[in-house]
């Protein structure tokens, strides 16, 4: 097979895995607009007979949709705050001091990472509980999703520093400034890029947060749009055009997020945050 035979059948591969991956995605949005009786036709309809769009008022109304994705929004906003501010310096002292150790440790905190966060979820409330944080359970959210934040973010965001050679930040510090001066007038906004993804990803995963937010928030007002979704699924579930409708209002921010941003999220991955 010659060199474009290859590329039509790379491209036919390519959208064959994006239709199955699609898919989900395309069947929420259709089923959150069908009659109850077509939501449960056999054979499933795969476009609508008729459509109701009022199903979304309805959600948005009557589930409390903007109280969720107001919570959940604030704990995104938290996590990423307190994971970039931290995060970014942690990861540039590592990517300039390298020595056995600093590699030893990186190594042992990636491992943690393999913890899942149901395991972890009763330590951290034990602790929360001693530090009295548990009146404030959303700052307690966001404090545990940035600890597990953490490490994902300092890795990626570290080899991005890397990516920036040593010999411009010494001319620098040769020209005057400080090191801080030469963080943030010279590698930082060569880094940007690659802390930008970081941000983002971190984002999009704290706005799905649930085990912690389910864990530790009882108050509905407090809680995130991921547990409010819980509040549809009982044992004889059967209003799924309204389950799909909030999954429809619940991701389309974040999907709209990702378009907006996805010139610079692939210039990110292209420059090295994902090395």
């Amino acid at each position: 097979m010659n060199r474009s035979g290859n590329k039509w059948a790379l491209l036919a591969i390519s959208l064959v895995f994006a239709v199955i991956y699609l898919f989900p995605l395309y069947w929420m949005y259709i089923t959150s607009v069908k009659s109850q009786s077509e939501v449960f036709a056999t054979p499933p309809t795969f476009w609508p007979h008729s459509t109701d769009f009022g199903i979304y008022a309805t959600v948005w109304v009557r589930r409390a949709v903007p109280s969720y994705m107001w919570n959940s929004l604030v704990i995104a906003s938290g996590v990423t705050a307190i994971t970039v501010f931290l995060g970014t310096g942690l990861a540039y002292v590592l990517a300039r001091h390298r020595n056995i150790w600093i590699d030893v440790g990186l190594f042992a905190v990636l491992m943690l990472q393999v913890l899942p966060a149901s395991v972890m979820v009763t330590p951290l409330f034990v602790a929360f509980n001693q530090l009295g944080l548990l009146e404030w359970p959303r700052t307690a959210v966001i404090l545990g999703a940035s600890a597990k934040a953490m490490p994902f973010f300092v890795v990626l965001v570290r080899a991005t520093f890397m990516t920036v050679p040593r010999e411009l930040e010494e001319a620098a510090l040769v020209d005057g400034n400080s090191r801080p001066g030469a963080f943030f007038s010279i590698v930082l906004p060569l880094a940007r890029n690659g802390v930008l993804v970081c941000a983002i990803l971190t984002f999009m995963s704290a706005f799905g947060e649930y085990v912690y937010a389910k864990s530790i928030i009882q108050e509905p007002g407090l809680q995130p749009a991921s547990v409010g979704l819980q509040s549809f699924l009982g044992p004889n579930t059967k209003d799924w055009n309204s389950i799909m409708a909030y999954s429809a209002m619940y991701v389309t921010p974040i999907l709209g997020l990702f378009v907006l941003l996805q010139r610079r999220i692939v210039s990110g991955l292209t420059s090295g945050a994902l090395k």
